[in-house]
């Protein structure tokens, strides 16, 4: 397996690429599986969008909110995968490196929030002084 990319961009728009290409396969299939689909492909491209936007913030606290997004969007898709691989909705082997790379991407980003805000209420602690 190939290393993961250290920029963040570069691994979201992986994830997202990847999204993309699991749920083109899992749309084929009508009902549930179509409809899950859909869900999860929103999710997953919307964490590589919002990480961009992210990336771009003018202030620490657009960057706090940006990736904030990107928080709620990777749980979001680890969601969807987990229903995914729970229904047997897809193939377990295709599904699973899916749902890690969602797991670590949760992991990621909270840390990256909860310093993101920290920094801010420090920031703000010290200017009020």
């Amino acid at each position: 397996m190939a290393a993961k990319p250290r920029d963040l961009c570069d691994r979201t728009f992986l994830f997202a690429s990847d999204v993309v290409a699991f749920c083109l396969v899992l749309a084929r299939q009508p009902g549930a599986h179509r409809q899950i689909a859909g869900q999860l492909l929103r999710a997953g491209t919307s964490v590589g969008a919002n990480a961009e936007e992210a990336r771009a913030a003018f202030t620490r606290r657009e960057f706090a909110f940006k990736n904030g997004i990107v928080l709620r969007e990777a749980r979001e898709s680890r969601f969807w995968l987990r229903i995914i691989l729970t229904n047997k909705l897809a193939a377990t082997d295709a599904t699973e490196p899916l749902l890690a790379e969602a797991n670590e991407l949760v992991g990621i980003y909270t840390v990256t929030v909860r310093r993101s805000k920290q920094n801010i209420s420090n920031l703000e602690v010290r200017t009020e002084k």
